[in-house]
């Protein structure tokens, strides 16, 4: 009988643990970054004696680029600027040829000079998100295919 009683006990006791929620911090201060990245996708980069100012509005952009994208330095000032020249003539044409009632997913035209030295950062940030855009909307922008 005191078996019984003892086997009760455990099994009570089992029971109840393994009914409580398990606390994990790591969850949390996941979750908490996470929505952190997310609320900050407004990303502003400007200079003003070139007198430029890229602005970019869109929700996971900042996350992508702090999870997916390469790190800075990953990829030199030249290899940037090739692409983003390439990227940003096939984002124009696409702006000057939208079709009524299609997909407006290209709204604004890029004022990108391939004369003009703009600097790491911002090359870096164009060149990311472009890689983003065309990775999110499953759409090439020319010859060369974006590498997350």
């Amino acid at each position: 009988m005191k078996k019984l009683f003892y086997f009760g006990i455990i099994f009570c006791l089992i029971l109840v643990w393994s009914c409580t929620t398990p606390k994990s911090v790591t969850t949390t201060d996941k979750n908490e970054s996470a929505l952190a990245a997310s609320a900050n996708d407004t990303i502003r980069i400007a200079n003003d004696e070139l007198e430029y100012e890229i602005i970019i509005i869109d929700p996971g952009f900042n996350s992508w680029l702090i999870g997916r994208a390469k790190p800075r330095g990953f990829y030199d000032q030249k290899y940037l600027e090739a692409r983003n020249i390439q990227w940003v003539t096939q984002w124009n044409t696409h702006v000057v040829s939208q079709r009524p009632g299609g997909e407006n997913l290209f709204t604004m035209m890029i004022d990108y000079n391939a004369t003009t030295d703009y600097g790491y950062e911002v090359n870096y940030m164009l060149y990311n998100y472009l890689v983003y855009f065309q990775l999110k909307n499953n759409i090439r922008l020319g010859g060369f295919a974006p590498r997350p």
